[in-house]
Order: structure tokens, then C-alpha cells, then sequence
């Protein structure tokens, strides 16, 4: 998550752990995403939240779970994850050996 631009983010209240990703400067906008299992595959859940909740000890705030900065976030997260797979999985190149017998070997052949 940290090559997606999100910082680790324990929830005091809940204790759960999560991931934000701020859009400014301020602790609000940002980003939200959740990290869910289910048959042993991890999946991400995002959410945009536009504020803290509105009075203490309430856990419902302003979050937006669908529109387009969600889509678009939700697209830059997969191309990024995308990309590093791929990394992942190219071959090395090889690297080539340098000449055994030296510079002046090749000067008197």
C-alpha cells in the first residue's frame, strides 16, 4: 500500500487497520481503504472521506463509496499493482562477463 501512496492508519476506536491517502494538506480529504479476506483472497475497499464525523463518538462521517474520484483512484491502484506484478515477473537480463584474460590481451593477439 505504501507504493500505492498510503500510509497505515489504526482506527483508536476500533483498533482495525487500514490504509489513507490524503488529497491535501489536511487530515480530510482522503482516501480510505479497508483490507478484506474473503476464501483466502484479499480484497480492498475504498472509500473517499470528505470529513470527520460530524460529533463525538460517532463512527458515520461524509464518505463516498462510489463517483469518479473513487473510479479514478480505484484505477490508479490497479495499474499500479499491475505494474508491479509485471516487474515481478521479468527475467533478469543477464549481465555480460567481462574478458578473463585482461586489456592487454586484446591489444596482442
Amino acid at each position: 500500500m505504501q507504493r500505492c501512496g498510503y500510509a497505515a492508519f489504526l482506527d483508536p476506536n476500533t483498533q482495525q487497520q487500514s490504509f489513507t491517502r490524503r488529497l491535501g494538506g489536511g487530515f480530510y480529504p482522503r482516501f480510505h481503504i479497508y483490507i478484506n479476506e474473503k476464501d483466502s483472497l484479499n480484497f480492498l475497499s475504498l472509500h473517499l472521506d470528505q470529513k470527520k464525523p460530524s460529533y463525538a463518538g460517532a463512527h458515520a462521517h461524509s464518505g463516498e463509496y462510489n463517483g469518479p474520484l473513487v473510479d479514478q483512484e480505484a484505477s490508479r491502484i490497479r495499474g499500479l499493482i499491475k505494474n508491479q506484478l509485471d516487474n515481478q515477473n521479468q527475467k533478469p537480463t543477464p549481465v555480460p562477463q567481462p574478458n578473463k584474460n585482461g586489456f592487454f590481451s586484446r591489444l596482442f593477439k
